[in-house]
């Protein structure tokens, strides 16, 4: 299983910057990792923003692609039913399981419809780019989880 994530807007803070090099490294030693990083809308309307960002986005995806898009508003999983997902995934040759993250406008109607599945990282709200290294944090412990491997306690 190929695993894909895109988000919107590019990485600015360093220690974000970091945190991403780091667990994708560390994913990339279980899952092929590709990351993409499109380009947001600043000087739109928030409906308009929200639109353009999904055209976009969606255009980036191949049929088959199992998207997971990723919103405050969306299912929480603890670690370890996260890992179950991502394993049954696996497990049932899905050939590609993208991640989104969108920018700051939110996802369109048109995303949300295509995606397989909404989750939330938390209950609280955290930054469209904060969530690039949680995200990807969490997708190691799967793989930890999934591997028997002592990472998660």
């Amino acid at each position: 299983m190929k695993l894909r994530i895109i988000w919107l807007g590019k990485t600015r803070d360093p220690w974000i910057k970091e945190g991403v090099a780091e667990y994708s490294g560390r994913v990339g030693r279980y899952l092929p990792l590709a990351i993409d990083e499109l380009k947001d809308e600043k000087d739109a309307t928030f409906e308009e923003g929200r639109r353009r960002e999904g055209e976009r986005l969606l255009k980036q995806l191949s049929p088959n692609a199992v998207l997971v898009a990723l919103d405050e508003r969306g299912q929480q999983l603890d670690s370890v039913r996260f890992a179950e997902f991502i394993g049954k995934h696996r497990d049932s040759s899905t050939a590609e399981l993208v991640f989104a993250i969108g920018g700051s406008y939110g996802f369109s109607d048109e995303v949300r419809a295509r995606a397989a599945k909404v989750l939330a990282l938390s209950a609280m709200t955290f930054t469209h780019q904060m969530v690039r290294p949680f995200l990807l944090e969490q997708i190691y412990r799967a793989c930890t989880i999934l591997n028997n491997e002592p990472y998660h306690h």
